[in-house]
């Protein structure tokens, strides 16, 4: 992808997922990369893998003092950050009426604060500085309704509109965009062979074609795209999963 080469990039949960195929694309890329994750020994791992990895970050993005002093780490390690992909997120799930409120609290304080207390780390950086590109990442859970994820989608429809309101406050300098994956199969996330038969194209996705997404839209390739979701889905909202 054009302009990425040697550009500083910042990627939560990346030591697995599609943070981790992340995480490889942009080092395909000839970028330099940085990871924050709050898994150590996955970051361990990663770093045996990976060893051109210019640092790895142990953090924890619901905790704002702890991204606070991982930015810190970040101004040391490199003189400028140009491309942040928020990609920290975890799934609880409940029916609505047993969703306990520690776990209601769990969910927004990652997916939801974790997005904003990195974004806003980012961003105060790159609007003193040369700008850059922030990548949320959101779901197609955060466009449409699924049983027994009241918390995790209402989390990722917040980062969606978050999203959009910054993309507003930080242009022209900064471009923001949010990701928007159907199912991906994860070595940690699998899904029934009924998901991938009702998804138009007859699969699930790839954490490769995530990252794929992500160095595109922080590439100049992407230059006049901001605000927006963009989903990544084979086809699932084209119908939803019932018109299959």
């Amino acid at each position: 992808m054009r302009g990425l080469k040697t550009k500083s990039v910042l990627v939560t949960g990346g030591a697995s997922g599609i943070g981790k195929a992340t995480v490889q694309r942009f080092l395909e890329e000839g970028a330099r990369v940085l990871v924050l994750d709050r898994d150590q020994a996955a970051m361990d791992r990663l770093a045996a893998e990976r060893p051109e990895i210019t640092g790895l970050i142990q953090a924890d993005v619901s905790d704002a003092e702890e991204v606070a002093r991982a930015f810190a780490a970040v101004d040391n390690l490199v003189s400028r950050l140009d491309v942040l992909i928020n990609n920290a997120g975890i799934s609880l799930r409940h029916h609505f009426l047993d969703i306990p409120v520690e776990d209601w609290r769990k969910v927004m304080r990652v997916d939801l604060d974790g997005v904003f207390f990195v974004a806003q780390q980012a961003a105060r950086r790159m609007a003193a500085g040369q700008g850059g590109v922030i990548l949320n990442m959101g779901s197609t859970n955060g466009l449409v309704g699924y049983k027994h994820h009241a918390m995790y989608n209402t989390a990722k429809a917040g980062v969606i509109e978050l999203t959009r309101c910054m993309a507003l406050d930080l242009a022209p300098k900064v471009r923001v965009n949010a990701i928007c994956p159907g199912f991906v199969q994860t070595p940690l996330l699998t899904y029934p062979p009924t998901v991938a038969e009702n998804v138009p194209l007859k699969r699930l996705g790839r954490p490769e074609e995530i990252a794929a997404l992500f160095a595109f839209l922080a590439s100049e390739e992407a230059a006049f795209i901001t605000g927006q979701a963009i989903v990544i889905d084979g086809g699932e909202l084209a119908g939803g999963l019932a018109s299959g």
